[in-house]
Formats: C-alpha cells, structure tokens, sequence
C-alpha cells in the first residue's frame, strides 16, 4: 500500500512539474487564441482573399475554399489568417476556418467591395471587432467611424496595418474605393509609431492591378485605387518612406508579387478553388523572422486540389 502511495505522489508531482504538462493540441496543431503571445520570435501567416461564394455548407465538397484550408493545416503551423477581403458571407469563411484550423484560430479581416455592399456582411465583421478591441493583439483602433473595420496590430517582429478603404472620413462604406484622407492620416500616424522591424499594411484593392502570374488574366486594370491617382501615389510614397515591407491586398482575383518603387505588392488572388476558373486558387504563407520575411504562393491545380508552392522570396534580401 505504501509503495502504491509512493507512486501516485511522484507521478503527482512529475504532472505538476513545469514543463511537463501541455495543453492538448487544436485539430490543426495551429496557434490558437489562448494565450496568445507577441514576444520576438520566427512565426507564420495564411493570407487568403475572395472566397466569396465558396464557403460554406454548399462548398464543403472537396475543390473550393474548404479544399485551401485544408492544404493550410498541412503546411502549417501559422499563428493567424488575414483575409484581404470579400468573405462574403463572412461567417461561413469565419466557420470554415474555425471548424478546419480550431475554434481559437484568429482571422483578421479586410473589408472588401462585396462585403461593403451589404449590411449583414458589415454587421458580421463590424461583430469581429467589437468596439475595436475584439481582435487579438491590437496595437491601435480605427478613426472614429470606422474604429471596428480599421485596425493595427502586433506579433512577434510584425506590425501590420489592415485599412478598409470605403472609409471616407464619416462612413465605413462609401464607394468607390479610396485611401482617403482621414485613412491616409490614420495610417501616417500609425506608421510614425511603429518600432518592430517588419511592417505590413493590408488593403482589398491593389494600388497596382497586375495580371495573374500563371494565367497572365487581367481584370480592374485602371479601377480601384488607381481611380485616384493622386491619392494611390500619395499613400504608396508613404509606404516606401516607412519602410513597409509589404502592401497584402486581393480584388482582382489574380495572384501576383511585385516590388514597385521600393515596396513590395502581394496580390493574394483568389481561394475559391474551381470556383474561378480563370486564374488558379491561391493562398500566401509569409514567414517572419531572424531578419527576414519570406513569402511562399501556393496554388491549386484546375480542380482546385494539389497546392503546391509555385513562387517564394524574401521581402528584405531580393
């Protein structure tokens, strides 16, 4: 009897030691919410953009954005998904990341076109925010009027910076797309902040719309940002005088990486699978860490399966 005591007491204590007891894993082996940690460090991120349509109960067959998801868990780990916009209807992109990458996986959203042309979309992610402190991590909050769709904010040696561009000073969804001024003024003072070494700034329109890089498909050429040339210009000079390293954005549905004047664009195409077939699925895996950010495309073949990486580089050394 003595020795059975004897043993439960050391297994006891070899629980209670430090390090000896971990939390169970997500279903994804992914960071989750709980927890989370902006201390220096190498970490990772999903970005994927304009699902709109392929998510949900109707989509879960195997070829659409379920089908990207699942080749983020493989090639995993990452720490969080930013959507560059167009999630509509966001809560069923919001469940299929939940329900694929665990309950906790944090999702930073982008406001796009289509979700601004809804109200129940802009409900939704408004709810994502709430009163701008609903996300994790958040260094900084909209401007006032758009304090739950404009946010900024921190992990490990990362900054990053989401804009809803249908902000025009008073409404979080005027049209036509616009860095306007009171967004262009609160991106300067957030940038004039910041102290960690990789910024990132995430749009849904690109400020340059490129061609597809595999399919070479070209769509919104002139329109976007590029509707106001010299308010697309005066926010691009911004970004190169702060030293961002990356502009995030979708829209065109055409995945693309260029460096332009100084600052990278990372046009993350599109995650509907097959569900567009003009322009293979896509989404980035972006690396930060031990001085460089490196960004890997992964895209699908025409039946929206088999991701493979089909463009890497480093943001910093090239």
């Amino acid at each position: 009897m003595r020795r059975r005591a004897w043993l439960a007491l050391v297994v006891l204590v070899l629980l209670l030691a430090p390090g000896c007891v971990s939390a169970p894993p997500n279903q994804s082996g992914l960071s989750k919410q709980a927890g989370l940690s902006t201390q220096s460090g190498p970490f990772a991120f999903f970005v994927a953009a304009d699902m709109r349509k392929y998510a949900g109960p109707e989509y879960r067959e195997p070829g659409y954005f379920q089908t990207a998801l699942d080749a983020m868990r493989t090639v995993g780990p990452a720490a969080f998904l930013l959507v560059p916009g167009d999630l509509d209807p966001p809560h069923w992109a919001v469940q299929d990341v939940s329900t694929t990458l665990g309950d906790d996986f944090p999702v930073y959203p982008v406001v796009g076109n289509h979700d601004r042309a809804k109200e129940a979309d802009m409900t939704y992610i408004r709810s994502l925010n709430a009163g701008g402190a609903g996300l994790p991590n958040l260094v900084r909050k909209g401007p006032p009027g758009s304090e739950e769709t404009m946010y900024a904010f921190e992990w490990g040696d990362a900054h990053v910076a989401v804009l809803n561009q249908y902000f025009d000073g008073t409404s979080d969804t005027a049209s036509p797309s616009d860095v306007s001024d009171a967004t262009f003024a609160w991106l300067a003072d957030d940038l004039a902040s910041v102290t960690k070494p990789f910024v990132f700034v995430a749009g849904h329109n690109p400020a340059y719309a490129l061609p597809d890089m595999t399919s070479g498909r070209a769509r919104h050429e002139g329109g976007g940002l590029e509707t106001n040339p010299a308010h697309r210009d005066r926010f691009w000079n911004l970004l190169e005088e702060r030293h961002v390293a990356a502009y995030i954005c979708g829209h065109t549905h055409n995945a693309s990486a260029k460096r332009i004047h100084g600052v990278w664009q990372l046009d993350s195409g599109h995650a509907r699978g097959k569900g567009d077939e003009g322009a293979p699925s896509t989404f980035i895996k972006i690396t930060v860490g031990e001085g460089d950010a490196r960004y890997d495309y992964y895209r699908a073949g025409p039946d929206g399966f088999h991701y493979t990486v089909t463009l890497s580089g480093s943001l910093v050394k090239e």
